[in-house]
């Protein structure tokens, strides 16, 4: 029979031997995290080169180059426009699920303006980090802009192109504002949504931590951020937070709608669509 202190000995590097695995298994995950985890923030839908995005005459193909890739998008170009719609659209998807409404737009008598990012759709390369992210939408501005000097400009980003959005109106507030920045169920940071799903992740793993937090008060031309109000994946007290950040921002909450479905309401398009007519 073993002593007492034999047992409890025994006890012990049991227990520290099932601790230096749990560690060593948290620190796996980590590890697969910090190289992958660009597979769990982007879902794209990749396309055929050869796939029509443009079905209507009005609607243009554009290739945009940057290093490393050439970017896909679609500019919907009207005779009289009063102005463009720079488009940032969320994580999942391509331009043929998301450039799905261009009547609205024409309606509203603006140009539409919509990117792919890196292995989105027909944009060929992937994306490794924010800072290329940021880049690759600064160098899709830099194509836009010229065409619209002397017209309205609109920024909108929708989920995870809400931070994007915000980074670029940021961007522009000492040069060249747009007149209208959209930010539709956005987010304060990444890092503090990863950490409301996944509270066992520290952020120093996140290397895509968006930061819209840090940014939004720097936006001193007009905001509108929209949110519904049942949206689970990023619950509308992130858009709250970021009202407070910025206080001369208007919030339209939408009732009933979650985070896929603000299209499918009046109160979203009607909103939206006086904050364009205002302009």
């Amino acid at each position: 029979m073993l002593a007492p202190c034999h047992r409890v000995n025994t006890m012990m590097i049991a227990s520290l031997r099932i601790a230096a695995l749990c560690l060593l298994l948290y620190g796996a995950a980590l590890t697969w995290l910090w190289f992958k985890q660009e597979s769990l923030l982007f879902a794209p839908t990749v396309l055929a080169a050869d796939y029509a995005l443009a079905t209507a005459p009005d609607v243009h193909e554009v290739s945009i180059d940057v290093p490393g890739a050439r970017l896909s998008a679609l500019h919907l170009r009207l005779p009289q426009p009063k102005g463009v719609v720079f488009f940032l659209h969320g994580n999942a998807g391509s331009l043929a699920s998301w450039f799905v409404n261009p009547d609205y737009y024409r309606r509203a008598n603006f140009d539409l303006f919509m990117l792919d990012y890196r292995g989105y759709g027909k944009s060929s390369g992937r994306i490794e980090s924010e800072a290329q992210l940021r880049a690759d939408v600064r160098a899709a501005w830099a194509v836009v802009a010229p065409q619209y000097k002397g017209r309205k400009i609109v920024v909108y980003g929708r989920s995870l192109g809400s931070g994007l959005a915000a980074g670029l109106s940021a961007e522009l507030a000492d040069s060249t504002p747009p007149d209208l920045t959209v930010l539709v169920s956005s987010y304060t940071s990444m890092a503090a949504l990863a950490g409301e799903h996944y509270g066992w992740i520290p952020q120093a793993v996140l290397r895509y931590p968006l930061r819209t937090d840090q940014i939004v008060g720097r936006i001193r031309s007009p905001l509108l951020l929209i949110h519904g109000v049942q949206d689970a994946l990023i619950p509308p007290a992130h858009s709250d937070t970021l009202k407070a950040m910025a206080p001369h921002a208007s919030l339209l909450r939408i009732a009933g709608a979650a985070h896929n479905d603000l299209q499918d309401f009046d109160t979203y398009l009607d909103g939206y669509g006086r904050a364009l007519a205002a302009l």
